[in-house]
């Protein structure tokens, strides 16, 4: 089983490494920290999560799982990185949050457990770190329930996003820890649109995220070319 789990055992050592620093919000994960809002409320504008059944594939240390059930929803994070995922129970044992839990499991492996379970499914900035992305993509696609949205978020294969995501970010501006990402593992909006193909997923939404170094702040907009979210959504009455 370990031999075929869709993992990069040195992308998990290196998430783990860093777990205990996931809350700090001046730590190598304060990007995630600032887009969060982000990404949340463009989420819950195109599909409110009140009384949703969540899940949150790749969720780390928890920043996007826990503000989602403090929305109203009931949230399920899975991850593979095991230091990870006990910073993400700590943390809502230690902030009280409501309606979430975490479970050490593939999106591949739940998926074969309960398919067509979850109204909502997020998958953020994970799948450029795994061998397979397109099998991430397919098990969203069984695991969530006719009618229901997948949202994605990774990091296009582009000089530009070379330039700022890699070099800018990484190596200048010391935003993300060095070697976070890897150029020929991130995915072009054209490859992951057909994976959602691939999987009968209709894609709904597109957005990209802009940065400002010197303000800070960052935003959604419509160029694609660095960082980029997909919100796309199961055919109602069709079940895998």
């Amino acid at each position: 089983m370990t031999s075929t789990l869709n993992a990069d055992p040195a992308e998990l050592a290196k998430f783990s490494d860093l777990a205990h620093r996931w809350w700090d919000k001046d730590s190598e994960f304060r990007p995630l920290h600032d887009i969060n809002p982000l990404r949340l409320d463009w989420i819950n504008g195109l599909c409110p999560l009140v009384g949703k059944q969540v899940l949150d594939v790749g969720c780390g240390g928890g920043i996007l799982a826990d503000s989602i059930a403090r929305k109203g929803a009931q949230v399920l994070g899975i991850d593979l990185a095991t230091k990870a995922l006990r910073v993400a129970q700590l943390h809502a044992l230690e902030a009280q949050t409501p309606n979430v839990q975490y479970q050490e499991v593939s999106a591949e492996g739940l998926a074969a457990q309960v398919p067509a379970s979850f109204d909502v499914i997020t998958c953020m900035e994970m799948l450029e770190h795994v061998p397979d992305p397109a099998s991430v993509v397919q098990a969203c696609a069984t695991l969530v329930k006719p009618g229901g949205w997948v949202f994605f978020s990774t990091l296009n294969r582009s000089p530009k996003s070379f330039l700022l995501a890699i070099v800018g970010a990484e190596y200048m501006l010391n935003l993300l820890p060095r070697g976070t990402h890897e150029y020929a593992r991130m995915i072009r909006p054209s490859e992951l649109a057909s994976y959602c193909r691939a999987a009968d997923l209709d894609l709904r939404h597109t957005r990209g995220m802009a940065y400002n170094p010197l303000t800070r702040r960052y935003w959604l907009n419509a160029d694609t070319s660095v960082n980029y979210l997909f919100a796309s959504q199961k055919p109602a009455g069709e079940i895998l």
